[in-house]
């Protein structure tokens, strides 16, 4: 009878030993789809304005359009209250740009730079022999990452 016993009691410690080691592999498991969880949902939330932010950068694109006219205007124009108005007018440009900065929203660099298809979108090639193939000549649109992705690839001219 005390062999029957041993060899029971040795029975429950060899099925407690592998109920306590699934369990903690279940739990390293669940604790591992926790963290990854989070990971996950922070990303989300990291990115969850890019749509907005887009929408920003047409009215930016436009803004920079109007800032070259008003330019010319502020500097032929005698009237001072056009030229004070006109002032206040770019000030909302420098408005979005802030709020732009503090999403973390960063321009991508491009005229003099090497073209790189992960930043820059060619949409036209010029030939010259006095400057080095693949170089960004000019900028068509800006471009831009939101916290190192690109949201918006630079539309730029190269040479080829």
């Amino acid at each position: 009878m005390a062999e029957d016993n041993k060899k029971e009691l040795e029975k429950c410690r060899k099925e407690k030993e592998d109920y306590l080691n699934g369990w903690q592999r279940a739990k390293a498991d669940f604790l591992n789809y926790k963290k990854q969880e989070m990971e996950r949902i922070g990303d989300i939330l990291k990115y969850a304005n890019e749509g907005l932010i887009l929408k920003f950068l047409l009215i930016l694109d436009n803004f920079e359009k109007a800032e070259k006219e008003t330019y010319k205007i502020i500097k032929s124009h005698p009237c001072p209250e056009l030229k004070n108005a006109l002032q206040g007018f770019l000030q909302i440009k420098t408005q979005i740009l802030d709020f732009l900065k503090n999403q973390e929203i960063q321009e991508i660099n491009c005229v003099g730079e090497k073209f790189d298809p992960n930043f820059h979108e060619a949409i036209e090639t010029i030939e010259t022999k006095d400057q080095e193939s693949g170089k960004i000549i000019e900028e068509i649109q800006k471009g831009y990452k939101l916290h190192n992705k690109v949201i918006r690839p630079a539309k730029v001219k190269v040479i080829k």
